[in-house]
């Protein structure tokens, strides 16, 4: 269905932690948008026609001319992102934003099959996901360390590596949160609570009403 305001229309789902990531973002970057609670179960006729492959978040610019869509989350944080970065959430030097691309990059690809493999052990065939766990803590444990050395992910600001990594880690730490409070990595615990903790995360994390054809 055609936006009526021909704003962004944003499809979303509100614990999926790719949505989050592109929330934060609009959200960040200040940019009027109209935003969709996708029912997962019972995705909207027009988002799958945006994008077939069926998983959240879509972007859709309606105005653009071409109509365009991103599917990525990614994506969808740099287009919002380079359109206005009043927060300075993007790195400022080239340098800079290729170690922030790289962290994400792991976040992305190992860290998410780890943390897939350890919250829904049955799904790969495992009776408990503990040793991706425990290989996941590893590279949780490069974070805390760089932390420790800074007080960001890639700057010394909250920027694009804190937004696009922290809701990953916070979807691990709420696996087993017993377990993750009392791991050795006391900065990686105070970044995720400050995350929780902050005016953004409840802003994004607000419960919208899915949004139905026709409205």
């Amino acid at each position: 269905m055609p936006s009526l305001s021909a704003l962004p229309v944003l499809y979303s789902f509100r614990r999926c932690p790719y949505a989050m990531r592109a929330r934060l973002a609009l959200h960040a970057s200040g940019l009027a948008h109209e935003h969709r609670e996708v029912v997962l179960k019972n995705k909207p006729a027009h988002m799958l026609a945006l994008s077939p492959k069926g998983t959240v978040p879509v972007l859709w610019l309606p105005g653009s001319g071409a109509e365009l869509v991103l599917e990525q989350s990614m994506d969808i944080m740099l287009w919002a992102l380079r359109q206005h970065d009043p927060l300075g959430w993007l790195p400022s030097t080239d340098a800079a934003l290729v170690d922030a691309l790289a962290l994400i990059a792991h976040n992305d690809g190992p860290f998410k099959q780890q943390l897939d493999r350890y919250k829904y052990p049955n799904r790969s065939g495992l009776e408990r996901g503990h040793a991706d766990r425990d290989g996941a803590a590893v590279w949780l444990l490069s974070l805390d360390a760089l932390l420790q050395a800074q007080p960001f992910l890639a700057s010394e600001h909250w920027g694009l590596a804190d937004a696009a990594i922290a809701p990953f880690v916070r979807q691990f730490a709420h696996t087993d949160p017993h377990w993750f409070a009392a791991q050795p990595w006391p900065r990686l615990l105070a970044w995720l609570t400050e995350f929780e903790a902050s005016e953004m995360f409840e802003v994004i994390m607000h419960k919208h009403v899915p949004w139905q054809e026709g409205t």
